[in-house]
């Protein structure tokens, strides 16, 4: 059976699997995400990722006949490049941006029919990303051949060839305008159509492995490297796949990322949280996202799991609370930014802290839910999913909804791989997910009303 290789790029650490094409992954080898101070800012370390790679899918080779390569990334990461690679470091997007720079892009940047995200932290959006390049680094912004997403980019330093692909564009890179199905105006306004090189499907073939790669890792010559993919989107993709419907999927990591099927969404009118992201195929899907994971860590502060249901009853009897948002990120919540804070009378007791954030960030998946159109089946996928009391709240939180829960937390992987077999795939992916068990569940009702009661007080 020929193996596909997952390149899995998140904000905190990569990974690169070895899964089927039909998205049952084998293996996984997995490194922190290097960041490094600068100059010229601060940046990702893409020669030592790069190492990473090949020395990992050497590995993986010695083990697996991989037949293809596919990447899937988040959607804040962006290279420019010239003929060779990199022109120019990988931007951290969590990073302030100069004063000039973000003075100049709020002008500019348009509506949010444009945008297709709000304005968010840091350096998150790739026009942004390329706005401070191009200010600060003129001539060598003008001498670069392309802009990549990071999964093009990766592709390209693969196969050679340049591609842009509509998930990666459309997850808040303010480069293209998800509801029209076009490039954003400022790109053509900011001259930037140079840049973009044309657009391929997340599934495509762009060719094969390098040569040098190829001798270098011991794979074959033959290998595919596919085009790549948004990561939230590859998991929207692997339950499409499966042939499932008026759907949400919320995909759990550095983020909580909630996408649907499901339109219904005036695009015009920018509320908080909301996005206009893309699926694979080009549609419009209406989203939220909030930095749950940062927001997580930070209520779980060095507390480990599991989290259990008698700590559960016992933070919701006492009224205790953890309250956003603990970070720069207030999207769903504007207003709220570094103003986090744990209320009630049990929120310096330690040992409930990891069920507190699980319970928080069970009341901020809900929240994004909530405010997406409403669709018959939610389904949970995601590093949250390790945690059984995760699902179950959510699913007790939402009783008009099908709740389902991965059975795996690889989702994101799992999806991307599917994408070696969509032009052959002739019936649906099996649909490897389970209702949670909330019997046991306190009611929680009306701890969550009083949750969002205490947070209007706050915004």
């Amino acid at each position: 059976m020929s193996i596909v290789a997952v390149f899995d790029i998140g904000k905190t650490n990569v990974k690169l699997s070895a899964a089927t094409d039909d998205g049952r992954v084998l293996e996984t080898l997995s490194t922190p995400n290097i960041v490094r101070d600068g100059p010229p800012y601060r940046h990702h370390d893409l020669a030592e990722l790069e190492a990473w790679l090949i020395d990992s899918l050497t590995e993986l080779g010695r083990r697996h006949d991989i037949g293809a390569i596919v990447t899937c990334a988040h959607g804040s990461g962006g290279v420019l490049v010239d003929g060779q690679g990199a022109a120019m470091p990988m931007i951290d997007y969590e990073q302030p941006i100069p004063a000039d720079v973000d003075a100049r892009y709020r002008v500019i940047v348009g509506s949010y029919r444009e945008r297709a995200s709000a304005i968010m932290l840091g350096a998150a959006h790739l026009a942004r990303q390329m706005l401070w390049q191009e200010m600060h680094w003129p001539e060598t912004f003008a001498a670069a051949s392309a802009y990549l997403a990071t999964p093009q980019y990766w592709a390209f330093r693969l196969s050679g060839v340049l591609a842009s692909e509509v998930t990666s564009l459309a997850a808040q890179s303010h480069l293209w305008a998800s509801a029209d199905s076009r490039p954003a105006a400022l790109v053509a306004s900011r001259g930037w159509q140079r840049l973009m090189p044309p657009m391929r499907r997340a599934w495509e073939t762009l060719g094969p492995l390098k040569p040098e790669l190829a001798g270098r890792s011991g794979l074959k010559a033959t290998t595919r490297v596919l085009c790549g993919v948004h990561d939230s989107s590859a998991n929207l993709y692997r339950y499409q796949a499966a042939d499932l419907s008026d759907f949400t999927v919320v995909s759990t990591g550095t983020w909580i990322v909630a996408l649907t099927d499901r339109n219904g969404v005036d695009f015009s009118i920018e509320q908080p949280g909301h996005s206009c992201n893309a699926d694979v195929f080009g549609n419009p899907t209406p989203g939220m996202l909030t930095m749950g994971g940062r927001e997580f860590s930070t209520v779980a502060a060095k507390a480990s799991g599991p989290a259990s249901l008698q700590a559960l009853r016992m933070i919701v009897a006492s009224g205790t609370f953890a309250l956003p948002s603990f970070g720069s990120d207030d999207g769903l919540f504007p207003g709220t930014a570094h103003h986090g804070r744990l209320e009630g009378p049990l929120a310096e007791e330690g040992s409930l802290r990891f069920t507190l954030a699980v319970l928080y960030a069970a009341l901020l998946t809900v929240a994004c839910i909530r405010d997406l159109p409403l669709t018959k089946t939610v389904v949970l996928d995601g590093n949250f999913v390790a945690d059984p009391l995760y699902g179950a709240i959510v699913a007790a939180l939402l009783p008009d909804r099908r709740v389902l829960v991965s059975r795996g937390t690889t989702g994101t992987a799992t999806g991307a791989a599917m994408l070696a077999a969509h032009e052959r795939r002739g019936s649906p992916a099996p649909l490897a997910a389970e209702a949670p068990d909330i019997s046991d569940l306190p009611d929680l009702s009306s701890y969550q009303q009083r949750w969002h009661d205490l947070i209007k007080t706050m915004e």
